[in-house]
């Protein structure tokens, strides 16, 4: 498990974005071999979408061999409601970048059948060949997606019901009536995201600290949904300073001491015009 520890939200989503670059470019995608990338929504991943649409236009990123899955969506809001996931990931992302709509996953929280729809997602990624690299961030509970405190850390793709907690953080997309929030979602399983060869969780901001904690420096426990990545060999949280603030002195000192190990990874910032 690596822990990369930032100075501040922009550097982080930065650092995030560097290394999405990279581990597409070095994989060589094509149509033969498409480059498979699980995504989150929500506040946190916006600075690292905004660098890789920078990147794209720049010309030295492209997704036209990247298929996305995404992790979770709310059930029984339309699918054009402004705080639809399907609208978040198109407006934020997609409709800037050049990825095949085909490609572009995200499951239907208006489906007729929502057990039939989970397990269609969840042989969807089968079929594309498992994903490369989970991109996922936390609730301030430490939940991954939208799983839950309680959560099965072997779960797969299904119907969930939101924690009062998750429906008051959202309430704020909501114009803060609670009375709008959905209150059930369809989401990736832990077991889903831990079945991908690389993880990467995003985690910012002091309300997230003690999530980061219980995630780092405690054991693995299904209330605090993220521990379990301590389980996956190729785990890594990328976060500012102010995620750090219930962390011990030295289990920061020690990360930080490997930074010159893991800015290995993103620097250089490779381009696809190297392989032109």
């Amino acid at each position: 498990m690596r822990l990369v520890i930032l100075d501040n939200y922009d550097l982080a989503s930065e650092w995030a974005a560097k290394y999405i670059c990279n581990r597409i470019i070095q994989a060589k995608p094509s149509q033969t071999r498409y480059f498979t990338l699980g995504l989150p929504t929500g506040s946190t991943p916006l600075g690292c979408y905004q660098k890789l649409i920078e990147y794209h236009k720049k010309g030295d990123l492209s997704f036209k061999y990247v298929k996305t899955f995404n992790m979770d969506e709310y059930v029984g809001l339309p699918r054009n409601h402004p705080e639809s996931y399907h609208s978040y990931m198109w407006n934020n992302f997609f409709k800037h970048i050049d990825i095949d709509p085909s490609n572009a996953h995200i499951l239907d929280g208006n489906a007729p059948d929502l057990k039939a729809e989970c397990d269609a997602f969840e042989k969807k990624i089968e079929e594309a060949g498992g994903i490369d690299l989970f991109v996922g961030g936390i609730g301030p509970d430490g939940h991954i997606a939208f799983n839950e405190p309680g959560s099965s850390l072997v779960s797969r793709t299904r119907l969930k019901t939101l924690a009062m907690d998750t429906i008051l953080a959202n309430a704020k997309y909501f114009d803060g009536d609670l009375s709008k929030v959905p209150t059930m979602a369809l989401t990736v399983g832990v077991g889903t995201v831990m079945d991908a060869r690389e993880v990467m969780i995003l985690i910012t901001g002091a309300h997230k600290a003690f999530a980061l904690y219980k995630a780092i420096e405690e054991g693995v426990n299904h209330m605090w949904t993220v521990s379990a990545f301590q389980q996956h060999p190729h785990t890594i949280f990328v976060c500012d300073e102010d995620a750090t603030l219930e962390l011990r002195v030295k289990t920061v000192k020690y990360f930080k001491g490997l930074m010159h190990v893991h800015n290995k990874l993103v620097d250089p910032l490779h381009s696809m015009k190297e392989q032109d």
